[in-house]
């Protein structure tokens, strides 16, 4: 049938029928992608774009061109007036071509039992304050159950704490795991990883191994980077709110396990089902628990005080001079004497402080010795009003004995306690000094309120004869 007749029939042009029948292939065909896509509105700039991303090959990943740092150069270098999609699709086009076998990604398989861990951050109202807290994340890629522990540092003694905590939840421990560049368990100097004496002694209690990841290799741990986004937006959307970090930490292992009900986005199964394989590969828990902690020699100044990690800690000044063990652990500072005998426990600061920590009752026997220094005593900020002005305006003697009163009583109760036994002393004008400031402190301790007795005068009076209630009977001798 000629092409005409088919145009009349169909109501199309000639032509159109002539383009069609001239076809003997109707296979479809890859879609044609233009590579030189934006080259006319980019005339004379693409050089300039090609020299920019030739010289990130020279760079760090993450201080590479992207498509709109080079528009933004284009516009301020040179005057570029077009658009930012042509520059994007332009950039995206020339990486694109400049891939090579070496490029990409590839897919891991995990064994069941292996681990890898790594740190985050999110805020969470501990005790009413918001706080920021390093979440340790431990994941195990062949069944993606995640758990998370929280702490306010990323130190060896954190790692260890953590992995002890899910490790004994979970009722084993990993045959390996994967850490990001020794994120808090040790140093990397180029290719060479040096890792803290803790941390290998934890390795060497649970009989577990240890592997780091390379730089700029985020694929060998790309399961745990993304469950540590995962369970900030799951389980710290809003900031949960908790007494403790020790209650948060609690609360987060239970929240984990409510986690692993839910479908494995590949397998379509619950998650806690391929975990069991996970648990089944752990090696067994030993008899006894690693203790995370960390012993080390401290001298303390003239004034008793230890630094640690940029920190002074406060004994004592009895402690002066004295070459004194400290206990480092991942929430508190362990001192301890020349005999290995603890002497006081403080909660570890993380960062820079630029005064002191201590325990008010600590330097009460100094204040005793020296009363004269209370004027300017740390202490003064931690003694409530009543009594701060009392012992303002007494005199050295007075404040030596109420201090030793104030030192014994903390010996028996504590410190809070005994200061509170001082007050309620002042408020009714009795001298916390002359007597009774011990036992109304352990009264207090106990939880007896001290209650106002009232003397009932009148089992004195058959000793006076003939007079009322409340007087006072005199009788001559020899009368």
């Amino acid at each position: 049938m000629p092409a005409t007749q088919i145009a009349t029939r169909v109501g199309v042009h000639r032509d159109t029928v002539a383009k069609y029948t001239g076809i003997d292939n109707f296979s479809p065909r890859p879609l044609r992608k233009p590579f030189n896509a934006g080259t006319q509105a980019l005339a004379g700039l693409t050089g300039i774009i090609d020299g920019w991303l030739d010289d990130d090959t020279h760079r760090p990943r993450k201080q590479r061109h992207t498509a709109q740092r080079i528009y933004d150069r284009l516009v301020d270098e040179h005057g570029y007036t077009g658009s930012y999609k042509t520059v994007q699709r332009f950039v995206k086009l020339r990486k694109q071509a400049a891939q090579g076998p070496t490029d990409g990604y590839s897919e891991l398989v995990w064994p069941a039992g292996q681990a890898q861990v790594d740190f985050g951050q999110a805020t969470a109202v501990i005790a009413g304050v918001t706080t920021l807290l390093h979440l340790l994340v431990v994941t195990f890629p062949q069944s993606n159950m995640r758990y998370v522990q929280s702490f306010l540092g990323e130190t060896a003694e954190c790692v260890c704490q953590g992995l002890r905590t899910i490790c004994e939840h979970i009722g084993g421990v990993p045959t390996m795991m994967v850490f990001d560049n020794a994120t808090g368990i040790g140093r990397r100097h180029r290719d060479d990883i040096t890792e803290s004496r803790l941390f290998a002694a934890f390795k060497a209690h649970y009989r577990t191994s240890a592997r780091y990841c390379n730089p700029y290799a985020g694929n060998e741990k790309g399961n745990v980077e993304n469950a540590v986004g995962f369970l900030r937006r799951n389980l710290m959307v809003p900031e949960p709110a908790a007494i403790s970090i020790d209650a948060l930490n609690t609360d987060l292992l239970a929240r984990c396990d409510a986690l692993g009900a839910r479908d494995h986005w590949r397998a379509k199964v619950p998650i806690v089902e391929l975990f069991t394989a996970d648990q089944q590969a752990l090696i067994a828990l030993p008899g006894v628990s690693f203790d995370p902690v960390r012993y080390e020699t401290r001298k303390a100044d003239k004034l008793g005080r230890i630094q640690v990690e940029g920190v002074f800690y406060l004994p004592g000044p009895a402690y002066h001079d004295r070459l004194m063990t400290v206990g480092i652990r991942h929430d508190v500072i362990e001192i301890l004497d020349e005999t290995d005998t603890p002497v006081m426990t403080f909660a570890r600061i993380y960062g820079e402080q630029s005064t002191t920590v201590f325990s008010p009752g600590t330097l009460l026997p100094a204040l005793k010795a020296k009363p004269g220094s209370w004027s300017h005593s740390p202490v003064r900020a931690h003694v409530p009003d009543p009594v701060a002005d009392w012992l303002d305006t007494a005199d050295n003697r007075s404040r030596s004995r109420a201090f030793a009163a104030l030192e014994d009583a903390t010996a028996a109760t504590d410190y809070a306690t005994a200061m509170s036994a001082a007050q309620s002393l002042i408020t009714g004008g009795d001298d916390p000094g002359a007597g009774g400031l011990g036992m109304l402190a352990r009264r207090l301790g106990e939880g007896i309120e001290p209650v106002a007795s009232v003397t009932d005068l009148s089992v004195y009076d058959r000793y006076n004869t003939g007079t009322a209630t409340g007087t006072v009977s005199v009788k001559k001798v020899g009368a």
